[in-house]
């Protein structure tokens, strides 16, 4: 019999977590009220929770026969009943909350967690794995401003950046789990590519995401924004060298130095917040 806990550890608190306070930092910082970011926070977690939820659920048979203990269906700490119900819960919530910021932006944001949830339901193992992320990222900046007076988009600088930084985050997700991943026949993008390629390809686009944030928004560059930049470029040369010198297979530092990528570049669309409402 599962408890609340298992429940909770099921719906991925992390991410769940990190995603959440992304985005209720860049609505505070693109000027939205604190009614307004409580709002948006609060529609991004529970859209968050039912993904989580959803992809534990998809693939319990799964870590069932994979003997995976870390996760709470398969290892018997949630039951499934709980955790289906919690997962219907969290949608219907998400759906409620989304359109009462605005149905703009609210329709952003559920096309977003339809393309989380169409990722659990079979396109992550195909070689469009990728598409879900950059979507679901690239239309976060969306949620945001489409709810402000006139409902104007963000601008092409912020979802191009928002997209990449999504394709990045796939990447640097299953960079740990690769060889578990084809074991257990799923072969999305990165799982066909291989752990080689991937480790080698999984910086790039989070390159490329921080040099959009610093280059696209307007106004001159500053300090911070090379010294972020330069940061990037460095960490991306560092595991490119990394496996190229051939790093052991087990090796952590490939995705530790991607998951210090993500982070400069997560921060500095937080910092570029004040740029997406129109002045």
């Amino acid at each position: 019999m599962g408890g609340g806990s298992g429940v909770v550890r099921a719906c991925h608190p992390e991410p769940t977590l990190a995603v959440t306070a992304l985005m209720t930092a860049l609505a505070a910082a693109s000027g939205r009220g604190p009614t307004a970011c409580a709002l948006i926070g609060a529609a991004v977690m529970c859209g968050q929770l039912s993904v989580g939820w959803c992809n534990d659920l998809v693939d319990a048979a799964r870590d069932t026969a994979a003997g995976r203990t870390d996760k709470p269906l398969a290892a018997g700490t949630a039951a499934r009943g709980a955790v289906a119900a919690a997962t219907a819960a969290a949608l219907a919530a998400c759906v409620v909350l989304s359109l009462a910021a605005g149905r703009a932006a609210g329709a952003a944001h559920l096309t977003g967690v339809a393309a989380a949830w169409a990722y659990n339901l079979g396109i992550k193992r195909t070689a469009a794995s990728w598409v879900p992320y950059a979507l679901a990222f690239g239309l976060l900046p969306a949620f945001v401003t489409l709810g402000l007076p006139g409902r104007p988009w963000p601008p092409a600088w912020a979802m191009a950046a928002g997209a990449l930084l999504g394709v990045g985050a796939h990447f640097t997700n299953v960079l740990p789990d690769i060889d578990a991943d084809l074991a257990a026949g799923v072969r999305g993008l990165p799982q066909r590519l291989g752990r080689q390629r991937s480790r080698v390809l999984a910086p790039l686009p989070l390159l490329a995401a921080s040099a959009v944030l610093v280059l696209g928004p307007p106004g001159p560059v500053g300090r911070a924004g090379w010294a972020a930049l330069a940061v990037t470029a460095g960490l991306a040369a560092a595991t490119t060298a990394a496996t190229s010198a051939g790093a052991r297979p087990g090796s952590r530092l490939p995705f530790l130095a991607t998951l210090g990528m993500a982070t400069t570049a997560v921060a500095l669309l937080v910092l570029n917040g004040g740029s997406l409402a129109p002045s």
